[in-house]
């Protein structure tokens, strides 16, 4: 990495399936921070054409991609979830390429500091350069209640999902900061406190979490 990511402070944030960090992070964006987000960079390491995705319909099958050469995200998930062995597979592709486009992201900001959004950021094997970890929390029924809603998804996909992940417990037990989106209309306020206080961290190298 370059000097920026070594002097920027970079906070991480993650939290469940359902728990609203895309939200968290838009509100953050419009107070100046720099988002860079796992999701983001997952969907373009897969992108028509791309080595990941070409690596993926090797590893997988022709199956995994639809007509219009666009990577099947649907199916490709009912397979990882449905067979952990895959799931490593896709991981192995994958995560050496989401980490080292996000790495090149970093190196390029010059916003005061960044929000890094990982959703699996406490159950991944890389190391990301976080300085403060910041968890988006909400009660497992309500992420059940809102994904289902909005993804259209049955309890028991939900349920799975939630149980690949890190619990709730470990995620608080890990967070230096937390937003809680119980209430919805007070999640700006949060951001907006914390916004200050990150305004305020010093320019020093962070540490890894992983």
């Amino acid at each position: 990495m370059g000097s920026v990511d070594q002097m920027t402070p970079i906070i991480g944030l993650t939290g469940g399936i359902g728990s609203g960090k895309s939200t968290v992070a838009n509100l953050f964006k419009k107070l100046g921070a720099s988002i860079l987000d796992a999701d983001v960079a997952a969907r373009r390491v897969v992108e028509p054409g791309s080595s990941g995705l070409r690596d993926l319909t090797e590893a997988l099958g022709e199956d995994i991609v639809k007509d219009d050469g666009e990577l099947d995200r649907t199916r490709l998930r009912q397979q990882i979830f449905s067979n952990p062995a895959q799931r490593e597979v896709v991981e192995e592709i994958l995560h050496p390429r989401i980490f080292d486009m996000l790495q090149k992201e970093i190196a390029e900001t010059t916003a005061p500091y960044i929000i890094l959004v990982v959703p699996l950021l406490l159950e991944s094997d890389r190391e990301y350069p976080v300085g403060r970890i910041l968890v988006v929390d909400l009660p497992e029924s309500e992420q059940i209640r809102r994904v289902m809603a909005r993804d259209h998804m049955t309890q028991p996909e939900v349920e799975k999902i939630i149980a690949a992940q890190a619990s709730r417990e470990e995620r608080l037990n890990r967070a230096d900061d937390v937003i809680s989106n119980i209430d919805a209309a007070s999640v700006p306020e949060q951001v907006e406190r914390l916004h200050e206080s990150y305004l305020q961290l010093p320019k020093s190298p962070d540490r890894n979490v992983g």
